[in-house]
């Protein structure tokens, strides 16, 4: 059985109120509104972020109706993220489809991000828990500073590895962090409880996000979105900084140059190929360049070291079936193909 199949039915009923509570969330009585509301809801991917908070609440004293309010938030708080990123990144598709600017307009994208975000206010401030409050208010934050990071650093692709670091801690991993903190909040735990499961999300966020970086030079058919497509955006990720980093001067600058103007559209096709072909033809240039300099097996050895702190976090809780399933969604998370 797949982890998130065994996460599912150990969580049992409180999944599943956690999803009625959602939809309730997403309806309005506004046509476009709800149009949209269904169309997200169509399209809701894994919903990681409410099953780790989930989770962590059962692992500490249980999931009672602050938890649920409080994973839908958060996953409010994910989805209106997810919609402001598209139009900032002007990306057509999201999950494989189009995302929402492209299948309505830019306006319409960022008055329903507002709107959700106006969602997660009223809920929060309806749990009457002033710690889960701030712990909210600080992640919406964070997620705000690490895309304007993000911006200011696209000016110049070529970011250091503790930019990177700090990007993905910012962008990616103190949601997960902050989630698996509010569980455990949620549920009355003790200080230790939450701080290693905050400590855990951490971990376990940075390794997802160094996944998917990693699978943007896969060509699995099942990650909705092309192949090398971080790097035609002009976003230069782990495995290409490190072997960047690793190459004798010329080659890395031959290849700064490439990628260049593979991301800006200005590669020079040679004689009788295509624009599609040069692009192709650029596209195995730099992965190969990344194979000959470890990029992805460094990548890969550093998710381990993320790993085994998320394990070493979670040493706080006395082995059982839901911390076994814990470490299988880490794992999961590593070996996933999309």
């Amino acid at each position: 059985m797949h982890p998130l199949e065994k996460i599912e039915q150990q969580l049992g009923g409180e999944l599943q109120d956690f999803r009625k509570a959602y939809e309730s969330a997403l309806q309005s009585d506004d046509e476009m509104l709800s149009k949209v509301e269904t169309y997200i809801l169509s399209h809701r991917g894994k919903q990681l972020r409410p099953l780790l908070l989930l989770m962590s609440a059962k692992m500490c004293h249980g999931v009672n109706e602050k938890t649920i309010d409080a994973a839908v938030a958060f996953e409010l708080l994910h989805n209106a993220s997810l919609i402001h990123d598209d139009v900032v990144d002007d990306s057509p598709l999201r999950r494989g489809i189009p995302a929402i600017q492209t299948r309505w307009t830019n306006k319409v994208a960022i008055l329903t991000g507002d709107y959700l975000l106006a969602k997660v206010i009223a809920l929060t401030a309806g749990l009457r828990n002033q710690k889960l409050f701030y712990i909210l208010a600080d992640v919406g934050q964070t997620l705000a500073q690490g895309e304007l990071l993000q911006l200011h650093t696209d000016r110049s692709m070529w970011i250091t590895e503790a930019e990177y670091m700090r990007i993905i801690e910012q962008k990616t991993a103190a949601l997960f962090a902050a989630c698996c903190q509010a569980g455990a909040v949620s549920s009355g735990a003790s200080m230790k409880m939450e701080t290693a499961l905050k400590t855990f999300g951490n971990e376990l966020g940075l390794v997802f996000q160094m996944k998917d970086d990693l699978l943007d030079y896969s060509d699995s058919e099942d990650l909705g979105k092309p192949t090398m497509n971080d790097v035609r955006d002009g976003k230069a990720t782990l495995p290409l900084l490190i072997s960047i980093e690793r190459a004798p001067k010329n080659e890395a600058d031959e290849i700064r140059q490439l990628t260049e103007h593979l991301s800006s559209n200005t590669l020079s096709p040679e004689a009788g190929q295509t624009p599609q072909e040069a692009a192709s033809a650029a596209e195995q240039t730099i992965l190969s360049f990344v194979l000959r300099y470890d990029g992805i097996r460094y990548v890969q050895q550093q998710m381990e070291v993320h790993k085994r702190r998320a394990i070493e976090a979670l040493a706080a809780f006395h082995d059982s079936s839901l911390k076994a399933l814990m470490i299988q969604l880490l794992e999961y998370t590593i070996t996933r193909v999309y």
